[in-house]
């Protein structure tokens, strides 16, 4: 039986339009594509919507794949690649913000689907990681993505000093994010544990017209009054290999 296909469907980083950060190849493959699975239905059919579905929004499926998703659950979403008389249908998947599949529970069905041998087709738009290390002018020819840190304080901090050591005996951009509510407790705390020299790059509202990328030492950063907040952002360190 042939099966039908996956295709991973970018979506922005913020409140943009689609068209300003979608390529329109995708907006297009978007309008031939029944059948969803979403990390939140609301904002996935708010994005469907604005990307050009608007008054069809009706005639799709959607089915929630986020963090409190059962494996066996995650199983059942096979179903939807083929109809009712067994014929293959192409599949969405869409996360709440950027790439799907990374940092991002949809990477369980991309995963499905390799060893069910149903095609997985990547699709282009903006990745917050990749264009937060693309303005940092830090090294971008060798770089490791550590995902969110510990939220307690002590084990945070350890993690930002394990991070650094890892960074000056390889050279390497420490790339990772944090929960919006807990951005300006992550800058409190890398300046207080980062060795001055250390590079610190804050990329917050990547896209959007309110967007900031700064990148200073440590040493810089402590007389530096900045407040996240809630933005959406990326934090990214280079440390001194000479420190």
């Amino acid at each position: 039986m042939t099966n039908g296909r996956l295709f991973l469907i970018p979506s922005p980083l913020g409140d943009n339009n689609p068209s300003e950060v979608i390529p329109g190849s995708v907006l297009e493959i978007i309008t031939h594509i029944r059948k969803y699975v979403v990390e939140e239905t609301r904002t996935a059919r708010r994005y469907l919507s604005s990307a050009g579905l608007k008054g069809r929004i009706g005639e799709l499926e959607f089915r929630e794949l986020n963090e409190h998703t059962k494996p066996a659950e995650v199983e059942a979403l096979l179903e939807l690649f083929h109809d009712a008389d067994g014929k293959p249908c192409d599949v969405g998947l869409i996360s709440e913000a950027g790439l799907p599949a990374v940092a991002d529970p949809g990477a369980a069905l991309v995963a499905l689907c390799h060893v069910h041998e149903i095609r997985v087709i990547p699709l282009v738009g903006p990745s917050s990681l990749m264009l937060a290390l693309m303005g940092s002018g830090l090294n971008g020819q060798s770089f490791s993505f550590q995902g969110y840190l510990p939220a307690k304080t002590d084990e945070r901090r350890k993690a930002i000093r394990e991070m650094e050591s890892l960074s000056a005996r390889l050279g390497q951009t420490e790339i990772f994010i944090e929960t919006p509510y807990r951005n300006d407790s992550m800058l409190s705390d890398l300046k207080a544990v980062l060795q001055p020299s250390t590079k610190l790059c804050i990329a917050a509202d990547i896209t959007l017209p309110e967007e900031t990328i700064i990148t200073r030492t440590v040493r810089q950063w402590k007389s530096y009054n900045m407040q996240i907040g809630k933005r959406p952002c990326v934090f990214l360190i280079l440390a001194d290999r000479n420190r």
